[in-house]
């Protein structure tokens, strides 16, 4: 059996949860991720997690902040005037956006008069993030 190292090819399936038992994301009833170990492409608490495991194996863990997608930014609100923003925006409301040259997305959070409150943080910045995971294949 082959054990997950840096550079190993794996596929997983798995659930995410919230602290209060939310599922965030899942792969159940699709295809398995399949990532490479070491090149960023998950979070790096979920790349430490699996590091050592073997086909077959399941194993549940939790993935702080630090390790997921950070603490919440208060630099990553931002003011805007209604007039600024698309038509029909309303709280709830997802933007995409250009800045410095880098696409990033605000959700709309809150509206204050003629102004909007948009957050630029990942939706789960500063969460506590619970994985349970099977490995399926590594290779």
């Amino acid at each position: 059996m082959s054990e997950i190292t840096s550079g190993s090819q794996v596929s997983l399936h798995y659930t995410g949860t919230l602290d209060d038992g939310t599922v965030f994301d899942t792969s159940q009833d699709k295809e398995p991720l399949n990532f490479t170990v070491g090149q960023g492409q998950v979070i790096p608490g979920f790349e430490n997690a699996v590091m050592g495991m073997n086909e077959g194996e399941d194993k549940e863990f939790t993935v702080p902040p630090e390790e997921g997608y950070g603490q919440q930014r208060d630099e990553m609100l931002l003011k805007a005037a209604k007039d600024e923003l698309p038509e029909g925006v309303q709280v709830g409301s997802v933007l995409r956006s250009s800045v410095n040259g880098q696409e990033m997305f605000f959700s709309v959070v809150e509206a204050d008069g003629d102004d909007f409150i948009l957050d630029g943080n990942h939706p789960l910045a500063g969460k506590s993030l619970t994985f349970a995971i099977t490995i399926v294949k590594v290779s």
